[in-house]
């Protein structure tokens, strides 16, 4: 029998990131800037929607968009830390996006912001959340892309291959804009579209970009991690960064790039394309 295969990220370890992140006072900067970005989505969609599921929730600000703006006053909130579920007020319970345990055809909606990106098997969680919707129901949902963080796995590669002599994985793979939508067409949604927006931001220094890292909650929680950075290595990270990528006033610049997902769940009448003409076969 085969080997199972190793998983890609250490879900106890995202848990507690979340956890210290609700304990300390979440960042929520990124987390609200994409959560407008789905809203404006939404309102292009020329229909209402009767129940919804806000997948990784964080504090809520998505399903509170979602009431106030759209009237869907059946949501569901499943957020994986305990913490962070305290501070829901819709009906909520914590769970893992890579377990969803929904019955099928629960939701009108589901919306998803800054989750996904955290899924080792995100074909089968896509797969799940099509079964969760019902026909003709609606998956919108944002994740970080490729670019996300090029700056800091530049610098932070260049410095522990200076300082240790090898490199440890710090930033989590990603999924790239190219796969995006075959992964939704793979799961079985139809008309499944991907697009991405980069969100530019500004820091101090390294330590400040960490920090506000912890605080969102989107630190390594790869499961093959090493241990922390010595403060050689950080002190070179800095030094690589501020060379390659400050800007003119000696900030540096983290660069998020977010990949928006819709695809909707199958429905008789969704348009099919036109079979081709019929070939004679003398």
């Amino acid at each position: 029998m085969a080997e199972a295969a190793a998983p890609l990220f250490d879900r106890r370890a995202w848990r507690a990131h979340r956890e210290r992140a609700a304990r300390q006072g979440a960042v929520g900067f990124l987390h609200q800037d994409v959560a407008d970005r789905l809203t404006d989505r939404l309102r292009l969609v020329n229909r209402r929607f009767a129940s919804a599921l806000d997948l990784g929730s964080r504090d809520g600000a998505l399903g509170r968009r979602l009431t106030e703006e759209f009237g869907i006053a059946d949501i569901v909130s499943a957020e994986p830390a305990v913490g962070l579920a305290r501070q829901l007020t819709s009906p909520h319970l914590v769970a893992d996006p890579e377990l969803i345990p929904f019955r099928d055809g629960g939701f009108d909606l589901v919306a998803s912001g800054l989750a996904l990106h955290w899924c080792g098997d995100l074909p089968g969680v896509l797969i799940q959340l099509r079964h969760a919707l019902r026909p003709d129901g609606l998956l919108l949902a944002a994740m970080l892309g490729g670019s996300t963080l090029v700056e800091l796995r530049t610098a932070l590669f260049e410095a522990e291959l200076v300082e240790e002599g090898g490199v440890s994985p710090r930033v989590s793979p990603t999924v790239e804009l190219g796969d995006a939508a075959a992964l939704l067409q793979r799961a079985g949604f139809a008309m499944p579209v991907a697009d991405s927006e980069t969100i530019t931001v500004t820091f101090p220094d390294i330590v400040a970009l960490m920090r506000d890292l912890r605080g969102m909650g989107e630190t390594n929680a790869l499961a093959a991690r090493r241990g922390f950075l010595s403060r050689a290595t950080l002190a070179r990270a800095q030094a690589i960064y501020g060379e390659r990528f400050a800007n003119a006033e000696g900030r540096l610049t983290a660069t998020f790039e977010v990949l928006f997902l819709t695809g909707w769940a199958p429905h008789p009448d969704h348009a099919r394309p036109r079979p081709g003409p019929r070939r004679r076969i003398a």
